[in-house]
């Protein structure tokens, strides 16, 4: 195993600092657009289909945001790879953000609106932990390992061309 340089251990800092910085702006407006879709869906409809609806509606948003912003992913290589990982996180936040509303309802039946988004929001603030790992996973370490498996161009001197 060999140590990585300074610049390169400073490159990679920043990747991860922009991914980072990245990721949260993109969860902050995805939570938004999630707390919006969710608190006019609960008017009409009990809070798992509520729930389960604007996780829905937010998670190819999001995961396309993701990719193209925080991942720096343009194209169509690996999208439906990209898109299952952000399949996958979606199942995870719809298993922790249902959990949580039935925590609530047996710890606390009489909650009201403002109690129960808020326990949505801390649960979806804890699946976007495992989102950011699925995503970084499929989409930035798929990614990394190509590159780094690309051939390397070098110049050979005609002297070293010569020699046999």
């Amino acid at each position: 195993m060999t140590a990585l340089s300074a610049p390169r251990q400073l490159a990679l800092h920043r990747a991860t600092v922009h991914q980072l910085t990245s990721f949260g702006a993109i969860g902050a407006a995805s939570t938004l657009a999630y707390v919006l879709l969710y608190a006019g869906l609960r008017a009409a409809m009990p809070a798992g289909v509520a729930n389960a609806l604007a996780l829905a509606a937010t998670a190819v948003a999001n995961t396309a945001a993701n990719r193209r912003l925080t991942f720096e992913v343009q194209g169509r290589d690996g999208l439906v790879r990209d898109h299952a990982a952000g399949f996958l996180a979606l199942g995870a936040a719809l298993v922790m953000t249902s959990t949580a509303l039935a925590i609530l309802g047996a710890v606390a039946p009489n909650h009201g609106r403002v109690t129960e988004i808020a326990v949505l929001v801390v649960a979806n603030a804890a699946a976007t932990l495992a989102r950011f790992l699925l995503l970084r996973l499929a989409i930035d370490d798929v990614r990394t390992s190509r590159a780094s498996t690309q051939p390397v161009l070098a110049t050979i001197s005609q002297s070293e061309r010569t020699r046999g």
